[in-house]
């Protein structure tokens, strides 16, 4: 029985989590920067690791204290070292590294994509669910990535092989930033899935992104055939996102988009139901459209790479996979095709600190720990 202390900061949640054994939420707390960074419709950086530098230390402090555990009784303290933000991440990694050389615990670097992989595992513990079916394919959907990963648990831990990625822009970095075309708010995402249930998902038509390519080393050429023309497990997002813009421009919806953007401007955030008052029936068939032109992408080319490389289980993880549409489509999709298909709760899905704990406890067992040398790294691969 091992108590993880876990420390998130790489992006815009100043997160910590104590988990017990890699599958008890002892204790989870997360510090939003939502209304920091909603007059800029987007992640500052600057403010971000600031807000981190003020809000790490009462984060920690109540996250032992809601676990009912010290500084000292822990067993180790987990940091994610990247990828992310560099900035915010140095806040973290700062911290965790002093924290632990203080208390002479083992510290912990944790790829924060491996924590969202084990946001699903985590609960699927809780759940009692310890018989996934293997390999497992991972769809890793959020506002900085859009990965596939095959994932297998060894001996010793996990390891992941990437079979496909963004060649641009993540999904939910296209979910934000049509939200700031369509003087939205922010973050984008949840109020665009809000919003979309109001409008008529078939008003617009968004043609499909066509990736040409080959499919990457590894198990993917060895399953599809290392000659197979226009063969890619690839997303594109930057497309559809300009697809947007010139609709507006297209349909003169300048007008209407300005006036919102005036009248979220003397709010200090909005929730979905006040940006709705805002909104035209122009504007919600577009963020409706939208909405499932993505879904379906992100639905159809993972399970086409699910049937390529014969998987048992699927995942799909990360601040994306809290969409409701993104949801539905996956359960009712996976379940035709006979795969089970598993998500994080929403609470789980985007950033926190108790995936960073349960990712890792594995690391804890097989004594993989990480010096006083560590330094964050923004474009930290996952192996």
């Amino acid at each position: 029985m091992a108590y993880i202390l876990g420390i998130e900061t790489s992006c815009d949640e100043t997160a910590a989590a104590v988990v017990r054994s890699g599958e008890q939420v002892v204790s989870n707390v997360v510090a939003s920067q939502i209304a920091i960074h909603w007059p800029y419709s987007g992640v500052v950086p600057e403010l971000a690791s600031r807000e981190h530098l003020r809000a790490l230390v009462p984060v920690v402090r109540r996250a032992l204290e809601e676990g009912g555990q010290t500084y000292e009784s822990v067993d180790a303290v987990a940091v994610t070292q990247g990828p992310g933000l560099a900035g915010a991440l140095l806040v973290g990694v700062s911290y965790a590294k002093a924290l632990a050389f203080a208390l002479d615990k083992p510290l912990i670097a944790v790829n924060h994509l491996e924590g969202h992989v084990h946001a699903v595992l985590l609960e699927e513990k809780q759940k009692g669910n310890r018989e996934l079916g293997f390999p497992v394919l991972a769809l890793l959907v959020s506002g900085g990535h859009t990965h596939l990963y095959m994932a297998e648990r060894r001996e010793r831990g996990w390891t992941y092989e990437n079979v496909g990625q963004t060649r641009d822009d993540a999904a939910g970095e296209a979910f934000d930033k049509v939200a700031k075309v369509l003087a939205l708010g922010y973050p984008g995402g949840p109020i665009i899935d809000k919003l979309a249930r109001h409008g008529n998902p078939e008003a617009v038509k968004f043609p499909p992104a066509y990736i040409k390519g080959r499919p990457r080393p590894g198990r993917s050429r060895r399953r599809a055939g290392a000659d197979t023309p226009g063969f890619t497990f690839d997303f594109s997002y930057s497309g559809i996102k300009t697809a947007v813009l010139r609709y507006t421009e297209t349909h003169s919806m300048q007008q209407v988009i300005e006036q919102r953007r005036l009248a979220l401007a003397e709010m200090k955030s909005a929730k979905a139901d006040e940006v709705l008052k805002l909104c035209d029936h122009q504007t919600l068939d577009l963020v409706a459209s939208f909405q499932r032109a993505m879904v379906a992408d992100l639905v159809g080319k993972t399970l086409n790479a699910a049937r390529e490389l014969d998987v048992a289980t699927l995942f799909v993880t990360g601040g994306v996979a809290a969409n409701s549409e993104l949801r539905a489509a996956f359960e009712r999709d996976a379940a035709m095709a006979g795969l089970p298909v598993y998500f994080p709760s929403r609470p789980l899905s985007t950033d926190n600190a108790a995936m960073i704990a349960a990712a890792a406890y594995p690391k804890f067992l097989a004594g993989k720990f990480a010096g006083l040398e560590l330094s964050a790294e923004a474009s930290l691969p996952l192996k």
